[in-house]
């Protein structure tokens, strides 16, 4: 069961819960519309009861008369108390259901969205506030909706009763009580504005609370004693948000709290007058009674309970609509296919005056860029930070799509493949990899998705990046758990958790495999070395490297070296060593690191 692509509004509060767990939201919502109803009962069998215990006390009624209104009165009671507690109880269950089928929708929804949102703020700030628990805001703005029509259901009853008795009470509660209710959606409204405006906020706050309390900044914390500076920033963060939440929480309660006064005075007010009627024997002493609690619990009703539903139904449609402009955003379904099987055999790639830029900037980072990658081939792309190579490859990758030009594969525009086409034929150890905590092969395996359990692939992939030793140093070999997740989770250093990303590039049978600065933690020399392996196993495949350090660049066929965003220069190694042009100046530079 998927969700709509549609403009979600109020009566969708109903209808999500009813979507995905029918049975238990139809259990609720008789629940609610008895809890209700019961209220108005309870007058009418308090004061019955109330009335008939005064003449059996004056001796003008027999015991026996009582024992049906007792009865009554008791049962509304057990209802009451049973009611609350299989509400309880299906509220959990509407939870799971949203927990199992909801959420899921919108975490695939999530895995689909074009890459350009994951990279975007203003997008990645409306996910966080979709994705928040959304079973819980869900299951909660549900029973928030039903509980509202319930105490609507009350109040109707109560002011009935006032109204026959005395009618113009009535009207007065009902002229103050509906402006109180459209200021509490108003206030609503703007308690989620200010959500919205202090999510950045929240943001930095849960980041910096990691930074303070998590393991993998551990060390760092200790040695460079930089706490109290992140703590001050903390602090920072927190109290804008804290203040801005503030403001408008107060304005809301001085609102509120403003009716409510003008209500109590109001029902008390109609107590009093109500004192005359029954001394003159128009009004039972037991309906007085009866409308007197009712009255009082009006004024709890009024002043505080209808405001805060009023509330959160404004809190609730403002999720509804960042619930619709989630699902708007452009996706792709094949981002959740896998890998081909069938592995499509890259003979050519082209790019053909190829111009980017980052959406929502107006800065070139690619400009009528050209190069053509042949099969078997080995290509390596130079250049400083920021020249656009790591683009370059995102771009191969389809990750990226609103570019310029044309990028052609074996002849045929990029745009005519699949994602899961696309998926099989490129494999890429990017500098900012994962680092997954599972299991040591599970981590290595993720690489070919497909083949799983081929353990001959990862035994070659492990020999490649000399990571036997790894291997033999663990507890349970290729079982072991990495990371610092699980209590017997090893954790690896950075060079090492490297060569383990490498190795899941290796494992896939992708026809061309880039390697985006993988061997950042590693010497310059392991990094040539771990090269030239790679080269040694990828032979007759087509192989893209990108490194700062130019000394692995020399097993190359082809170097490519960037530049503002064009290629200046390429050649292989040779050739551009006579050109004594920018690659020569870059690799004299770093002719040290190789002695």
């Amino acid at each position: 069961m998927r969700l709509e692509n549609k403009n979600y509004n109020a009566g969708d509060i109903i209808k999500i819960p009813f979507k995905f767990a029918p049975a238990q939201a139809t259990l609720i919502a008789i629940q609610k519309l008895l809890d209700g109803l019961v209220p108005t009962l309870q007058i009418l069998a308090t004061a019955k009861f109330l009335d008939i215990a005064i003449l059996i006390f004056k001796q003008e009624k027999n015991i026996k008369d009582i024992v049906m209104p007792l009865l009554f009165v008791i049962l509304l009671l057990a209802y009451d108390w049973i009611s609350t507690q299989l509400s309880k109880f299906a509220e959990v269950q509407i939870k799971n259901r949203l927990r199992g089928e909801f959420r899921v929708n919108i975490v695939e929804k999530i895995a689909t969205l074009r890459y350009k949102y994951i990279e975007s703020q203003d997008s990645w700030d409306l996910i966080s506030r979709v994705i928040k628990e959304p079973e819980v805001q869900c299951t909660k703005a549900y029973i928030s909706s039903l509980d509202m029509i319930a105490m609507i259901l009350k109040i109707t009853g109560i002011l009935v009763v006032l109204f026959i008795q005395v009618w113009w009470s009535a009207v007065l509660i009902v002229l103050i009580s509906v402006p109180l209710f459209f200021i509490a959606l108003k206030s609503g409204k703007e308690t989620y504005e200010a959500n919205r405006e202090v999510e950045k906020n929240k943001r930095k706050v849960k980041y910096l609370e990691e930074v303070l309390n998590g393991r993998e900044a551990v060390e760092e914390r200790t040695l460079f004693g930089y706490s109290d500076k992140i703590n001050n920033q903390w602090h920072k963060e927190f109290e804008t948000a804290r203040k801005h939440e503030l403001k408008v929480s107060l304005k809301w309660y001085v609102n509120m709290k403003t009716g409510g006064v003008i209500i109590a005075i109001l029902s008390v007010l109609i107590v009093l007058i109500l004192i005359g009627p029954v001394t003159s024997g128009i009004l039972s002493i037991g309906m007085f009674m009866s409308i007197v609690n009712s009255v009082f619990e009006l004024i709890q009703y009024l002043a505080w309970s209808l405001p805060e539903y009023g509330d959160n139904l404004a809190k609730n449609k403002e999720y509804l609509v960042d619930l619709t402009n989630f699902l708007k955003l452009e996706g792709d379904e094949g981002y959740l296919l896998r890998p081909a099987k069938e592995v499509s055999k890259l003979k050519s790639l082209e790019f053909r005056n190829v111009s980017f830029k980052y959406p929502g900037t107006e800065k070139y980072i690619l400009k009528d860029i050209s190069f053509v990658i042949e099969e078997g081939r080995h290509y390596a792309f130079v250049g400083a930070n920021g020249a656009g190579k790591t683009t370059i490859t995102k771009l191969i990758t389809g990750l990226y799509e609103d570019f310029e030009g044309e990028i052609l594969i074996n002849g045929k525009s990029i745009k005519t493949y699949r994602q899961d086409q696309l998926k099989a034929m490129c494999s890429v150890v990017y500098q900012d990899f994962a680092r997954y905590s599972i299991s040591f092969r599970d981590n290595i395996l993720l690489g070919d998705i497909n083949s799983f359990d081929n353990l001959d692939n990862m035994n070659k992939a492990i020999e490649t990046v000399e990571l036997q030793d790894v291997v033999g140093g663990l507890p349970l070999g290729i079982s072991s758990n990495l990371g610092k997740i699980k209590n017997d989770g090893v954790d690896l250093s950075g060079g090492q958790w490297q060569r383990i990303a490498m190795a899941r590039g290796i494992v896939s049978p992708a026809s061309i495999r880039i390697l985006d600065e993988p061997t950042a933690a590693l010497d310059p020399i392991s990094e040539s070395n771990v090269y030239e392996k790679f080269e040694e196993i990828s032979r007759g495949q087509t192989t893209i490297f990108i490194s700062h350090r130019l000394g692995s660049t020399k097993i190359a066929d082809e170097i490519f070296v960037i530049g503002d965003g064009a290629i200046v220069e390429s050649g292989s190694y040779e050739e551009l060593m006579k050109k004594n042009g920018v690659y020569t100046k870059m690799y004299e530079s770093q002719r040290s690191w190789y002695i």
